[in-house]
C-alpha cells in the first residue's frame, strides 16, 4: 500500500524563494503538523489494533492474521519514527549516539555542501553548457527591447541619480578625487596627445573645410564690424592727427587682415604652405621636443594648481548637479527621456544585432571561466556561512522544507510494517 504524496512545489519556492509575506512559511508549518499527526495517528492505530486483538479470549485466523500486522506495523512505525526524528533532534531527549545529526553534523554539512557547489556546479564545462543552451545573448536583447523595459531600466537610474550627485558632494570625495584625478592629470603628458589630435586634424579633408568655413566667418566678421574698428583706432589715436588718416589706417589693417585671411583660405597660396610648415613643426615639437613638452605640462599644472581653477570647476560642477537635480525633479524629466529613448534605441538595435548579440554570449562565457578560477573561494564561503548559521534555526529551516516529505516514510513504514507481518503470518501458517 503506498500513500499518496500531495503535488510537490519547486524547489525554489519550497526553499522560500517566492514572496514572502508570512503565509508561505505559516502553510510549511501546518503541512508539517498535519503530515506528523497523520503518521502518529496511524503508528497509535496500530498500537489500539494490537491491544484489541489481545482482549479477544479466543483469537481465530484473523484475528491472529491482525494481530501480527498490527505488532509488525508497530515496530515498522517506531523505527522509521526513530529515523525521522534522529535526523533533527535526540528522541525522547535521549542523547543516543548518531542522533541529532543535522546539529551535531552542521560545520561537515557546510563543508560538504561547498565542496558539492565547487565540484558539480561551479566547473567550466557545466556553467559554460547552460549558458550556451540559455541564449543568453539573445534573450538579454528580446529583454531590453520590450517596451515596458526602458522605463524600468530608467526609473531605477533616475532614482539613483540623485543620491549619487549628493554623495559626490561630499567634502571627503571631493579631496578624494582631487588627490586621485588630479594627480593623474599632472602626471599626463599632455603634448603627444595634442600634437597627433592637430596632426589628425590637418591631415582630413574635413579640417580644410573646417579650416576655410572659419575663415569665412573671420572675414566676415571683418566686414560687419569695420565701423568699430575705426572707432578703436580712433581713440587710441594722437589728438593732433587728423581723423581722414586715422580711417585710412583702420582700413589698412582690415584690408591686410583680410588679405592674409584670404590668402590662408587658398589652399596652394603661399600663406597657406607657410602655415602648414609652421603647423608641421609645431607637431614635431610637441612629439619630439623635450623642453616643448616639458613647458607645456608645467602650463598644464600651474593652471591646474591656481585657485581660480579650482574655484571654477567646483563652480562649474555645483551648478552642472543642481541643474541635473532640477529637470529630475520635474515631471516631464528631459534627462529621464532621454535616457529612456537612448535604452529603447540600443534594446531595438541590439534585438537585430547577431554580432553584438554573439559578443555578449562571449562576454558572458569568459566571465563564467573566470568565476571558476574562483570556485575554491565559493565552497569555502558557502562552508562559512553554514557554520555561521544558529543550530536550532538550520535545524527549523529544513525540518520545515523537508520534515513534511519525510512523515511519509513514517506513514509507509507503518504501512509497509503491517503488510509485511501479514505476510510474515500467512507464510508460516502455509509451512507449518
Amino acid at each position: 500500500m503506498q500513500l499518496d504524496k500531495p503535488p510537490r512545489s519547486t524547489a525554489l519556492s519550497r526553499l522560500g524563494y517566492e514572496p514572502d509575506d508570512g503565509s508561505h512559511e505559516e502553510n510549511a508549518r501546518q503541512r508539517l503538523r498535519r503530515n506528523r499527526n497523520l503518521a502518529t495517528g496511524l503508528l497509535l492505530g496500530m498500537g489500539a489494533t494490537y491491544v484489541a486483538t489481545h482482549l479477544v479470549r479466543e483469537p481465530g485466523f484473523g484475528t491472529l492474521l491482525v494481530r501480527s500486522g498490527a505488532e509488525a506495523g508497530i515496530v515498522g512505525g517506531l523505527a522509521d519514527w526513530f529515523a525521522v526524528t534522529a535526523l533533527f533532534r535526540y528522541p525522547l531527549g535521549l542523547r543516543i549516539p548518531h542522533t541529532a545529526i543535522i546539529p551535531n553534523n552542521k560545520d561537515r554539512i557546510g563543508r560538504t555542501l561547498g565542496r558539492f557547489v565547487e565540484r558539480h556546479f561551479l566547473t567550466e564545462e557545466i556553467l559554460l553548457a547552460k549558458l550556451r543552451k540559455a541564449h543568453a545573448g539573445q534573450r538579454i536583447a528580446e529583454w531590453l527591447a520590450a517596451p515596458q523595459t526602458a522605463p524600468l531600466i530608467a526609473d531605477t537610474i533616475i532614482a539613483a541619480i540623485p543620491h549619487l550627485i549628493r554623495t559626490l558632494e561630499s567634502h571627503d570625495i571631493h579631496d578624494f578625487a582631487n588627490r586621485t584625478l588630479g594627480e593623474q592629470l599632472r602626471q599626463a603628458d599632455l603634448a603627444p596627445i595634442i600634437g597627433r589630435a592637430i596632426e589628425m586634424t590637418t591631415t582630413s579633408g574635413e579640417a580644410d573645410v573646417l579650416f576655410e568655413r572659419a575663415i569665412g566667418i573671420a572675414v566676415g566678421w571683418l566686414e560687419d564690424n569695420r565701423s568699430q574698428i575705426d572707432d578703436l583706432v580712433r581713440e587710441r589715436s594722437r589728438w593732433w592727427i587728423p581723423k581722414a588718416i586715422d580711417r585710412r589706417i583702420a582700413a589698412a589693417i582690415v584690408s591686410g587682415i583680410m588679405d592674409l585671411l584670404q590668402g590662408l583660405a587658398q589652399p596652394d597660396s603661399d600663406v597657406r604652405l607657410k602655415f602648414r610648415d609652421a603647423l608641421a613643426g609645431l607637431i614635431d615639437e610637441l612629439l619630439n621636443s623635450p623642453e616643448q613638452r616639458e613647458q607645456l605640462n608645467a602650463s598644464k599644472n600651474r593652471i591646474l594648481n591656481h585657485p581660480d581653477v579650482q574655484a571654477w570647476i567646483a563652480s562649474v560642477w555645483g551648478e552642472l548637479s543642481q541643474t541635473m537635480l532640477d529637470d529630475l525633479a520635474q515631471p516631464s524629466s528631459k534627462m529621464r527621456s532621454a535616457l529612456e529613448q537612448g535604452l529603447h534605441l540600443v534594446g531595438r538595435t541590439l534585438a537585430s544585432d547577431h554580432v553584438m548579440q554573439r559578443h555578449i554570449d562571449e562576454a558572458l562565457e569568459r566571465l563564467a571561466a573566470y568565476l571558476t578560477t574562483w570556485r575554491g573561494e565559493i565552497g569555502g564561503f558557502i562552508a562559512e556561512v553554514v557554520r555561521t548559521w544558529d543550530t536550532r534555526t538550520l535545524t527549523d529551516r529544513l525540518e520545515l522544507v523537508v520534515g513534511s516529505d519525510l512523515q511519509y516514510i513514517r506513514m509507509n513504514g507503518t504501512v509497509v510494517g503491517a503488510c509485511a507481518g501479514c505476510l510474515i503470518f500467512l507464510l508460516t501458517s502455509l509451512f507449518t
